[in-house]
């Protein structure tokens, strides 16, 4: 069975990545139901799940482990069984203000700045930011694309940066760094975010010696998807948009980086004070029903 799913997902392209993971999740299952037929493993489920919390495995690895197995039923067409519910509790909640982002940008080495910016206003994943090449890149059209097959979701994606003066002036004054590199270099630098021409294979040094120095150690490059959720959100983008912009295939993943932050909540009840000015504050005391005249209590 964790052959024939190996063998699915290398079948369709998936990305490396996500079947080497796919077959860590499959030892582990393949170690403690190996020696068992297909029809017994439904049995065994919760013996597997209180075994692997004994072995220290983390909740989101074992829920991933069990969904790795029902695909393995799904790809070998087998009846799925009722797989046990594991709930995770460790959802990050971080994200930057814009204050903190800009003390972190300062404590960062030159080159890294503007990836680090870029992320921030797309809210694309690190990996998708440190990949991006000129050829992807369309001054002309003000646009920014991932092809489809490149991104987690598989999907392809587009950012208009020509509607971002800041971002637009970010990979304009970006170009125009690399093409002097390359003058100077006497070849083509292909990455739009680089070091010296070379591609940026490790920034978490650089990231959380900055984090650190600027007073909020801890945080994460994701933190800065997380950021550009909720500036969405602020700005009221509707929700099937943004989540083209960002790359979140599905609803439920994206509310989940919608944060509110302390700033959001008192922002909500200033709205409502002011929604509120000019209402008798002493006729409620007394009693007035705000749908009408009548009081609260009286009989009719």
């Amino acid at each position: 069975m964790a052959d024939r799913l190996k063998l699915h997902y290398e079948a369709q392209g998936s990305r490396t990545r996500s079947v080497a993971r796919i077959g860590q999740s499959a030892a582990h299952l393949a170690a403690f139901f190996g020696s068992h037929m297909a029809r017994e493993i439904p049995e065994r489920l919760d013996a597997y799940v209180v075994a692997r919390r004994r072995q220290g495995a983390k909740p989101a690895t074992i829920r991933l482990e069990l969904w790795v197995l029902g695909r393995m039923f799904k790809v070998s067409k087998l009846p799925r069984p009722e797989l046990p519910a594991i709930e995770v509790r460790n959802v990050r909640q971080g994200f930057f203000e814009e204050n903190d982002l800009r003390r972190v940008v300062a404590c960062l080495p030159a080159d890294l700045r503007p990836l680090v910016l870029f992320g921030f206003h797309t809210g694309w994943r690190k990996g998708e930011c440190t990949a991006l090449r000129w050829a992807q890149v369309d001054f002309k059209a003000g646009a920014v694309r991932l092809e489809p097959g490149t991104t987690k979701n598989g999907q392809g994606r587009m950012f208009p940066f020509g509607a971002h003066p800041e971002l637009a002036q970010l990979l304009r004054e970006q170009r125009e760094e690399t093409a002097a590199l390359e003058r100077a270099m006497g070849k083509i630098v292909p990455w739009v975010f680089h070091r010296q021409g070379k591609a940026i294979k490790d920034l978490d040094d650089a990231w959380r010696r900055a984090c650190r120095e600027a007073g909020v150690p801890g945080r994460l490059f994701h933190d800065l998807r997380r950021t550009a959720v909720r500036n969405l959100e602020r700005a009221r983008v509707p929700r099937s948009v943004a989540m083209k912009l960002t790359g979140h295939l599905t609803e439920s993943v994206y509310k989940r980086y919608a944060i509110v932050s302390e700033a959001d909540l008192a922002e909500g009840v200033a709205k409502l004070a002011e929604s509120r000015i000019g209402t008798n504050a002493a006729q409620m005391v007394a009693g007035t029903d705000l749908a009408g005249p009548s009081r609260i209590g009286a009989t009719r």
